[in-house]
């Protein structure tokens, strides 16, 4: 049954910090097979990128994925995964794609990152974790009954804006502006048409637009909560080492009980890659039904930075 009007409802206050599953985990040592995660890759088990087919169900670019050793560019353990995209005007984007089955109406995906320092992208790029449910192909609305998509990303669309750009959540959702999605961002602004208010509700806080720093490796952490069909509780959040960096609530995803998260990916696309060779590093990659947090409790890890770029 398909539900027309969307109610809002009041949305309740997020977890932060090291409160999540990755507390009971010290040094995400088994994790995996906590109840509440479904998925976690640390990358060691591989010895080159055409061992991901065994855990990942798809695969974009394989000539330029990589599994890095070196350590600099190596959060934990020995082993990370490195996405390239070479300067060019073609687009392209590489990609490491899980199935999500059984669906579900939440997901937390938590994962480490670091950009390199020479990354200089202008434009369109998706370069981060995208959370959907049956997503197909770009440029083609979400009606509430044919998919959804949650993509954390950095976004620049300037060369005032420092690089990677500010973090936001690229969505496709029933309220879309665009045929190919909006930008939702952190202050409340929503591109297109970006001097109309997002409808996030009367619960919704404003925070500040972030700009993470090339070469540093950062938690990352994407929620995706589908809605009841009839109301508007959805919500997307993002957390950047386990602070709430943005939360959007009062969202409609889907309209039908059966529109179901059914795969989650990382990332590094660029649609003309034209000033110079893109270079991005994910690790400990852990996906759950619940808060997962950043890793905690190992003395060998680099420490987690301070020093963000805040965007008024």
């Amino acid at each position: 049954m398909i539900l027309g009007i969307a109610h809002s409802t009041s949305a309740q206050p997020l977890p932060e910090g090291n409160t999540g599953i990755a507390a009971r985990h010290p040094g995400d040592v088994g994790i995996g097979s906590d109840p509440a995660v479904i998925f976690a890759d640390d990358f060691e088990s591989y010895s080159s990128a055409a061992g991901l087919a065994s855990r990942w169900n798809n695969l974009y670019q394989t000539q330029d994925i990589r599994i890095a050793t070196e350590s600099g560019n190596v959060f934990s353990g020995n082993k990370a995964l490195e996405f390239t995209v070479p300067q060019q005007s073609a687009e392209l984007s590489n990609a490491a794609v899980r199935l999500v089955d059984p669906a579900l109406d939440v997901l937390f995906l938590r994962y480490y990152a670091k950009f390199d320092t020479g990354f200089n992208v202008l434009g369109s790029s998706h370069n981060g974790a995208v959370i959907s449910a049956n997503y197909c192909c770009p440029g083609v609305p979400a009606d509430g009954t044919n998919k959804f998509l949650a993509s954390y990303e950095a976004w620049r669309d300037d060369t005032a804006t420092a690089n990677p750009g500010r973090l936001n959540v690229y969505v496709y959702y029933p309220d879309q502006r665009d045929i190919y999605g909006d930008h939702l961002f952190p202050t409340g602004i929503v591109l297109p048409n970006s001097s109309v208010p997002g409808n996030f509700g009367s619960t919704f806080v404003a925070r500040p637009d972030v700009v993470p720093q090339l070469g540093r490796w950062y938690s990352y952490e994407l929620m995706v909560k589908a809605n009841t069909p009839g109301q508007r509780d959805g919500r997307i959040a993002m957390w950047l080492d386990g602070k709430l960096i943005a939360d959007f609530p009062n969202l409609r995803l889907r309209d039908v009980n059966t529109l179901k998260i059914n795969q989650f990916e990382i990332n590094l696309h660029v649609r003309g890659n034209n000033l110079a060779l893109a270079r991005k590093w994910y690790d400990n990659v852990v996906a759950a039904t619940s808060y997962i947090g950043p890793m905690a409790g190992d003395a060998q890890l680099p420490g987690s930075p301070t020093n963000l770029r805040l965007v008024p």
